[in-house]
């Protein structure tokens, strides 16, 4: 019983936390640099309100060509198609990152724990990395495919 306690009152901690950082974060996601002017209403909202994409929409999740995946705002180079797989969630996967493509920060959102990816030079979101890869890293990067362009090699 105690724990439970302990762990209601955690969780209450955290969403009045997120009620008093709301209004910082959407005055943040209105400062991030929008690069790309022709960016849809949904990938702004994606990339600076941190929303999600709907699961299994996203045309990359059948991309498998080789080639990179850059930033849909700034086109930066985020990540090899040789770290791409299929995850089974609905959103393109990836086992690593090119180096430095990210910086990361704890997402508190929904009660729970989670790690948000944003990209390195223009600060947008992109999604939110895991422990539960298939590779040696361990790690599943979940991605919003709009917040990606695909570049085939050539």
């Amino acid at each position: 019983m105690k724990n439970i306690r302990r762990s209601f009152l955690k969780l209450l901690g955290f969403s009045y936390l997120s009620a008093i950082l709301l209004p910082y974060n959407l005055a943040y996601s209105a400062a991030k640099k929008i690069i790309n002017p022709n960016l849809t209403e949904e990938q702004k909202k994606i990339m600076l309100d941190q929303a999600t994409e709907k699961p299994f929409s996203s045309p990359l999740n059948f991309e498998k060509r080789k080639g990179f995946f850059h930033c849909a705002n700034c086109d930066a180079k985020l990540f090899s198609s040789d770290a791409k797989f299929d995850s089974g969630t609905g959103w393109p996967s990836f086992s690593e990152s090119l180096p430095g493509a990210f910086k990361t920060t704890i997402d508190y959102s929904y009660g729970m724990k989670r790690i948000e990816y944003y990209c390195a030079n223009c600060g947008v979101h992109h999604g939110h990395v895991f422990d539960d890869g298939p590779t040696s890293t361990q790690k599943r990067f979940c991605s919003n495919g709009l917040c990606l362009i695909f570049k085939p090699e050539i």
